[in-house]
């Protein structure tokens, strides 16, 4: 008994002690795994959410889990202030309530554009119109069997337009939520006044838009090419990246914070990298679906009109207040040339000469997508002294050069940062445009252009705000060491519509993003070229390189923000 006695503290303090030393051991490993974590630097496994792995999965009806762009995206970190900012902007400008797809779904209940109409509405109880005036019409919304509509949501676009006078101006449409629509125009011009009317997409369209958007950020991705010596590994890249119990490269840029990720090679390391490659992608929406997305049926139609679809405008009369600034819009086409409405008037560069004359001694910075290649593309054709100085790297990625020695004039074009979707791009080229922008000196003889929307419009919407936030922040600093530079920014334009491009690509799309852009950019002192508006009011086909006629007013606007008419004294237009 008394043996028996002594050995029972005896198992007591073994236990303690081996308690004590397995906890030892436990922060000791977790230190080192910590270590490890942060001497690795860029190999991390992704997790769902680090903070709740089931904080983000949804179920379906069906009872099967559906994840969304908050289990596979890392967002990054933003402060309180652009929390705040993140959710009044995406309350604000939030599209309508869109309704839910019924199951069984058909397309006999959903938004028809050819059964529906519009109607040009009496001026206040006057027979005539004259410039200066406003011009509205009601665009009553049915379904394919005939029945009103009774929800809003659907995407409409409108214009006002003379092809014989080369003359349009883009309409306000407002959603009465109720299967009804108004379009407001500005008359602007003496003649005919032809009402246009499309829809881009029914309500029901966007409620799939919607959920693709939500549940499958990651349907563009992109491939990374690893290399050392003989060896060569590709994986699949992206803002967003499925779980996996596999380790992911974490190339998330120190200064901006923008996120970037790829599968991590199997026999290589992270910083083996070399090549950014865009992948392939194909249409799925589901089978149901895609009847809401077929080219000359609900797909960017037309909606006829009810009875006129153009109204006779007389000249202004005399002692009227002309209401066409109450609208906002930003300019108009007379002659197939564009007219701005308000701030900076708008001169046409019609010559070699008077590019050159505008861009002597001016450096100009383009920063973005192919849209903004479009303009390097035009002074290197349209200025003869502009010569393309060879870098040795791809003529679609860049980036490019040109110089005009003669007369002391730099063109430069870069690409904006992952995701961009081209091929074979160094990774040694990817930047991102708010670094750029801290690179610049800047000054009276600066001119910086931005561009970013048709590459980041797959993504989720977060992504594009803090993206928007950091070249923000960028153009906020290089304006406080160097206010006299002059920064424009290009918007969004539209597209040519099919299911394949909708489906990455959607006008939609485009136009949440634009309300993003502009708000973003409210009260900072940069210039606009509404590549929106132009694009909508002009009588060519829409494509997401806005034709040659489009582009040559696009560039009027920028030099008339670098060479404005006080310079040179006000001219009759």
């Amino acid at each position: 008994m008394k043996a028996t006695q002594l050995e029972k503290p005896t198992f007591k303090r073994r236990a303690t002690f081996t308690i004590f030393f397995a906890c030892i051991a436990t922060v000791f490993l977790s230190i080192y795994l910590d270590e490890k974590r942060v001497l690795w630097g860029n190999v991390l496994p992704l997790t769902q959410n680090e903070e709740d792995p089931t904080k983000s999965l949804h179920q379906e009806k069906n009872g099967t889990a559906t994840l969304t762009e908050d289990d596979f995206c890392k967002f990054r970190a933003l402060s309180h202030k652009e929390e705040v900012e993140e959710r009044v902007l995406l309350e604000s400008y939030a599209w309508p309530q869109t309704p839910s797809l019924p199951d069984p779904f058909s397309i006999q209940q959903t938004s028809s554009p050819a059964g529906s109409s519009f109607t040009i509405l009496p001026r206040h109880g006057e027979q005539l119109w004259h410039v200066g005036d406003q011009l509205e019409v009601m665009i009553n919304m049915l379904d394919f069997q005939g029945n009103p509509k009774t929800t809003g949501g659907d995407f409409l676009i409108a214009r006002l337009h003379n092809p014989v006078l080369l003359a349009g101006v883009a309409g306000r449409v407002v959603d009465h939520l109720n299967g009804s629509y108004s379009a407001v125009f500005p008359l602007l011009w003496d003649g005919k006044a032809a009402v246009e009317v499309k829809l881009v997409h029914p309500s029901e369209a966007i409620t799939v838009l919607c959920r693709v958007a939500r549940e499958l950020p990651d349907r563009v991705n992109f491939r990374g090419v690893f290399r050392k010596g003989r060896v060569s590994e590709t994986t699949v890249c992206n803002v967003c990246l499925r779980p996996t119990e596999g380790p992911v490269c974490d190339f998330t840029d120190v200064r901006t914070g923008e996120t970037w990720f790829c599968y991590k090679p199997k026999k290589l390391d992270c910083s083996d990298r070399i090549l950014h490659n865009k992948m392939a992608f194909a249409e799925q929406f589901g089978l149901n679906e895609k009847v809401l997305f077929q080219s000359g049926t609900n797909l960017k139609v037309a909606v006829p009109a009810s009875g006129p679809e153009s109204v006779n405008v007389l000249p202004v009369k005399r002692d009227t207040k002309d209401q066409s600034l109450d609208l906002g819009m930003s300019g108009f086409y007379y002659q197939g040339l564009w007219k701005s409405l308000s701030g900076t008037p708008t001169r046409h560069f019609d010559t070699p000469v008077s590019i050159s004359q505008c861009l002597q001694g001016k450096v100009l910075h383009l920063f973005g997508d192919s849209t903004i290649r479009q303009w390097y593309t035009y002074f290197i054709e349209k200025v003869p002294g502009l010569k393309q100085f060879d870098l040795h790297t791809s003529q679609f990625t860049g980036p490019l050069l040109a110089l005009d020695y003669q007369r002391n004039i730099m063109v430069k074009f870069s690409i904006h940062g992952p995701p961009i979707n081209f091929p074979n791009i160094p990774v040694a080229q990817l930047h991102y445009i708010a670094n750029e922008l801290d690179e610049i000196v800047g000054g009276p003889n600066t001119v910086v252009v931005i561009g970013v929307w048709g590459h980041l419009g797959a993504f989720p919407i977060r992504i594009y705000i803090r993206r928007l936030q950091s070249i923000r922040q960028a153009v906020i600093r290089l304006l406080t060491r160097s206010p006299k530079t002059t920064v424009v920014i290009r918007t969004a334009n539209f597209k040519s519509q099919t299911p394949l491009v909708t489906w990455v690509g959607s006008d939609w799309y485009s136009v949440e993003r634009d309300k993003i852009l502009r708000a973003m950019f409210k009260h900072v002192n940069v210039r606009w070229v509404d590549a929106w508006e132009m694009t909508l009011a002009h009588y060519l086909q829409h494509d997401l390189h806005p034709q040659a006629p489009i582009v040559k007013n696009m560039i009027d606007v920028l030099l008339s923000y670098v060479c404005p008419l006080r310079r040179y004294g006000r001219r009759r237009m």
